[in-house]
């Protein structure tokens, strides 16, 4: 194999692998020109090339099962491998890469390779897969891709709870880059995780203060105080834990929980008229997020220690009906989902114009599910999914389309067959008036010919037809009676007429060499001809021997793609109710996750407000 060609192709997959590497780029590395022995190949590439995957993966998959890469088999099976992980195949996507880097690839490329493994078996949740991977690497990784890959195995051990070990990893981290943020921002989390509060602290706050330069650094700036604020809160330092909090912006999507916690900090100090100033920011917010209805509850219980009991009352009831009229609307919603006409929506207009990973929803669907759409696509697991489920849609659309022009392709053969049919008559016709044999024979006799002029050396034999009327009429007027007689008239005239026989011959002896080659050329020429058109003659006879059969074999097929597609159609139909079920219930899931929330919500409300009323009950008996 072409160290260039296979190069390139493990250059394609980091592509695909990466998501987010551009071809520009990719043209910035040190390979040389590749060729394309494969014109099947090719054409894969071409489509590979445009991000058009699922044609390149249905190219390449009936190429290989028509045996059409001679040159270009395993380089194919590897970019195959690249195709499936864009379409989440990742565990067949695995198979074919282990059993082509072991010992064919550059050690670079092989460790790369398992590098964008890792990163890919870690967000489909694959952490014991993607731990492997990373032990796969035996060499160096280019400078970004070390600190990456360092940053993965570090969150690896926070996820699976080794937070020792996620610490050793990132403490020597060098340099004040967007890394080495990201680094102080895990080491903080697993010290905190790890009861660690006062050494977290110090990490967090350096992050807290940091001047960023980029959206990504100031979100890390805000999760970076939440997570201060909330760890020391839960270690019971409410005074430190407010700073932290009030750094956090105020329109940013950690703004609520930061609300949150600043007023609990407030009530942990007593301070509960301090305390409902963020508290009623909250309240005004998006219902759906658990701190606005956690405030909705924390704003009663400051009234009632301030003693407006009155207040307090009226804002649970106002909390128990916001929750009730929520609750309604997510079981609105759950029978929206049920129906099984939400996920149709995602669909809808869809142009299908791109799958797998690349595919991003550009417009939420209209509905009664739209506003809950925001909190489900933050979901991962929906997000996959909901990709998945396109997939399928698109596949069955495409099979449906395929089976459309089984019937296009049918009647394209049958026309051919009549083409071929009357046509074959006129070509048979044709073939009888074309005496080739003769045509041999004839060729064979100028051969003869010419070996006899240039062997006797018959200059006039290679005369013009006006050379060879003129050389006629000076041998008639040599034989002239009257120029016979012995007159000085006569001998003049003699004169005359060998001097232009003289002249005329002169010219055909100088130019029967020049003469000759060209006739030479030309016979040889008329030869080659003679050949190819029998050649031509033998390719048709073989075509019309063999095209009824070809066309036979032809329909045949066509016929047979038939109950592949059915058969095919069923399976994506099979897996299209699964994916839908498996969204139905994420979605379901996720509602009556919330539902709960503002259940126990709302019985705390009820307990709160019964108390208040009994509270208020026993001041008016004792007043009495």
């Amino acid at each position: 194999m072409s160290r260039g060609r296979f190069t390139i192709c493990c250059l394609s997959l980091c592509l695909v692998l990466s998501g987010t590497t551009s071809l520009t780029q990719a043209a910035q590395e040190n390979i040389g020109p590749v060729s394309i022995e494969d014109p099947h190949y090719g054409e894969v590439l071409f489509y590979f090339y445009q991000e058009d995957f699922f044609p390149a993966i249905v190219r390449l998959l009936a190429a290989q099962d028509q045996a059409q890469f001679d040159d270009h088999a395993e380089e194919a099976e590897l970019l195959l491998g690249g195709l499936f992980l864009s379409y989440g195949h990742h565990l067949r996507a695995a198979e074919i890469f282990e059993r082509l880097l072991a010992d064919n690839v550059a050690p670079n490329i092989r460790d790369r390779t398992w590098f964008f493994l890792a990163k890919i078996w870690y967000q489909r949740g694959y952490h014991d897969r993607a731990q492997e991977a990373l032990s796969s690497i035996e060499n160096e990784l280019p400078v970004n891709l070390q600190r990456e890959a360092l940053m993965l195995r570090a969150q690896i051990a926070i996820d699976a709870g080794e937070y020792d070990r996620a610490i050793s990893l990132l403490q020597d981290w060098q340099g004040d880059t967007e890394w080495a943020s990201y680094a102080k921002f895990n080491i903080g989390v697993a010290l905190v995780r790890s009861g660690r509060v006062d050494e977290a602290r110090t990490l967090l706050d350096d992050l807290g203060h940091l001047n960023p330069f980029n959206e990504e650094l100031t979100s890390l700036r805000d999760r970076a105080n939440l997570a201060q604020g909330f760890a020391l809160l839960q270690d019971g330092q409410p005074y430190a834990a407010k700073a932290p909090l009030q750094r956090v912006r105020l329109e940013g999507p950690f703004s609520n929980k930061a609300l949150l916690g600043v007023g609990w900090a407030d009530a942990e100090t007593k301070n509960f008229q301090r305390a409902l100033v963020p508290w009623m920011e909250l309240r005004g917010r998006d219902l759906l997020d658990s701190a606005v209805q956690e405030s909705m509850l924390a704003i009663p219980y400051a009234m009632a220690k301030l003693d407006s009991i009155s207040q307090a009352a009226d804002h649970y009831l106002d909390a128990i009906e916001a929750f009730y009229e929520e609750s309604a609307r997510i079981d609105r919603t759950i029978g929206h989902i049920n129906s099984g006409a939400m996920f149709d929506d995602f669909l809808l207009d869809d142009p299908l114009d791109g799958m797998g990973w690349y595919w991003r929803l550009e417009e939420l669907p209209q509905g009664p599910a739209a506003r809950y759409l925001f909190h489900l696509l933050a979901s991962h697991e929906f997000q996959e999914g909901l990709k998945n489920y396109r997939d399928l849609n698109h596949l069955k659309r495409n099979l449906t389309g395929w089976q459309e022009n089984i019937a296009v392709y049918a009647n394209m053969i049958e026309t051919r067959l009549e083409a071929y049919a009357s046509r074959l008559p006129y070509v048979e016709d044709a073939l009888a008036s074309a005496d080739l044999d003769g045509m041999v024979s004839r060729k064979l006799e100028f051969d003869a010919t010419l070996g006899n002029i240039e062997e006797t050396h018959d200059w006039l034999a290679l005369a013009t037809q006006p050379e060879f009327d003129m050389w006629e009429d000076i041998s008639d007027l040599e034989n002239t009676p009257a120029l016979q007689a012995s007159l000085p008239e006569a001998e003049e005239a003699r004169d005359k007429i060998r001097l232009l026989k003289g002249v005329l011959q002169w010219q055909l002896e100088r130019d029967f060499k020049d003469r000759l080659w060209r006739v030479k050329r030309d016979v040889r020429q008329a030869g080659e001809a003679l050949v190819a058109t029998q050649r031509s003659r033998r390719k048709i006879d073989e075509t019309m021997r063999t095209e009824p059969q070809r066309l036979a074999e032809l329909s045949d097929r066509v016929d047979g793609l038939t109950p592949r597609i059915e058969a095919l159609q069923a399976q994506v139909a099979g897996a299209l109710l699964e994916q839908h079920a498996f969204l139905q219930s994420i979605a379901v899931d996720e509602l009556q996750a919330q539902k709960q929330r503002l259940e126990t919500y709302t019985v705390q409300a009820r307990f709160a407000l019964a108390a208040i009323y009994d509270v208020s009950a026993s001041f008016g008996d004792a007043s009495q």
